[in-house]
């Protein structure tokens, strides 16, 4: 019989922090994990994930500085909060990336990042370092279908470009 690789290829997981981006993205960690993933979610502390209902995957929190992380609101402004992410996770999924790196068996492949849409943040870093990754949109059909209408119903002024 032939020898089975015991390696395994980690894949991190970056969810937004909104119960219907979380729950993709840790339902794409389980499937996943069952094919032989490694599975390793590095999150804000805003939300997370309940870690009792997986067991078998590392959470690492992103460390977010001037004390917001200890704050489990969200502010009124999404707009504003998203682009606070976007700003502040970045250094601190860089080292939790470079930690990963350095602690990996050297016959281990680099891990793959995959990261919500609204954590575009992720992409930069992945890039930087890189690493493969690939972006989970978590949103329907009918949400990509506006994306291709919108432009179309401005140019037809049935909708204000303001």
């Amino acid at each position: 019989m032939e020898k089975q690789d015991c390696r395994r290829r980690r894949v991190v997981l970056v969810p937004c922090p909104f119960q219907g981006h979380i729950n993709p993205i840790l339902q794409l960690g389980t499937i996943l994990h069952s094919k032989g993933f490694s599975i390793t979610v590095a999150h804000t502390q805003f939300k997370f994930p309940d870690t009792c209902k997986h067991p078998d995957f590392l959470f690492i929190p992103l460390s977010l500085s001037e004390g917001s992380s200890n704050s489990s609101n969200f502010p009124d402004n999404i707009l504003a909060f998203m682009s606070f992410l976007n700003l502040n996770c970045r250094a601190p999924l860089q080292e939790v990336l470079i930690r990963i790196i350095e602690e990996q068996d050297q016959h281990d492949k680099l891990p793959c990042v995959v990261y919500d849409g609204l954590m575009y943040f992720a992409e930069a870093v992945a890039c930087n370092l890189k690493l493969p990754s690939i972006m989970l949109r978590t949103s329907g059909a009918t949400n990509l279908l506006s994306y291709y209408a919108y432009p179309r119903l401005q140019e037809e002024d049935t909708i204000s470009n303001t």
